[in-house]
Order: structure tokens, then sequence, then C-alpha cells
């Protein structure tokens, strides 16, 4: 995995997860990095994000890649976070969801420095 996202993973683990915001235009940014992609300038600042988020979509995957295939049938979610940014993660206690619920923000460690983004409804 690449070493941001170790960063970035073990930040939810802790109960600190960020996302990055452009001093200069304003914009929301992840994953990290060092460039700003709405304006170019490298004036990113690290910010807390929520831990809860608004289902956007989801889909149910019942043929994986065979790291996964274990696990068939998953739901994935996209899920946007109100300071502006979106993630894809694995949901998990229950087997569906609508667009709007809201789900808390969560990560699984699968192996040295390996790291998979959950999402769990909130109600």
């Amino acid at each position: 995995m690449q070493p941001w996202f170790v960063d970035f993973a073990e930040g939810i683990d802790d109960g600190n997860p960020i996302y990055l915001s452009c001093a200069e235009c304003g914009s929301s940014v992840l994953p990290p990095r060092t460039v700003c992609p709405e304006c170019g300038t490298r004036t990113l600042e690290e910010r807390s994000l929520s831990e809860t988020a608004t289902v956007t979509a989801s889909t149910t995957i019942f043929s994986s890649i065979p790291k996964f295939a274990d696990e068939t049938p998953y739901t994935v979610v996209i899920a946007a976070f109100d300071e502006g940014v979106q993630l894809t993660g694995q949901l998990r206690e229950t087997d569906s969801i609508e667009p709007g619920e809201t789900v808390a923000v969560d990560v699984e460690e699968r192996g040295d420095d390996e790291w998979l983004i959950t999402f769990s409804p909130t109600d």
C-alpha cells in the first residue's frame, strides 16, 4: 500500500481522520497530495474529517478478484462527507443501504500495512 494511504487509514483507526484543504482556493482534497488539483498551489493544510458521511451510491459485488473471492457477496459504498470529499469502502453490519443514509467510517487492518476502509450504518 502507498505510505500516504497507510497514514490515512491509521488516522481513521486512531479516531482522527483527516483530509486536506487548500488555503488558496478552499478546495477539499482526498487522497492526500502535495498540489491542489483545482488551483495548483502547494498550500494544502490537514483538517479533521467527520467520522460520518452520507451514502451517495452502493453496489453489491458478486464476483471479485481472487484476493476477495471468499468475501463475496459484499457491498461497496460511496459516501460523501460534509467537508466536500468522498470515500469508497465496504459496507459492514448490513447487506444493503440506500442513498441518503448516514454511515460511520472505519478501517480494518488486513495485514502488515494493509487496510480496508469500511462503513457501518449509524441508525
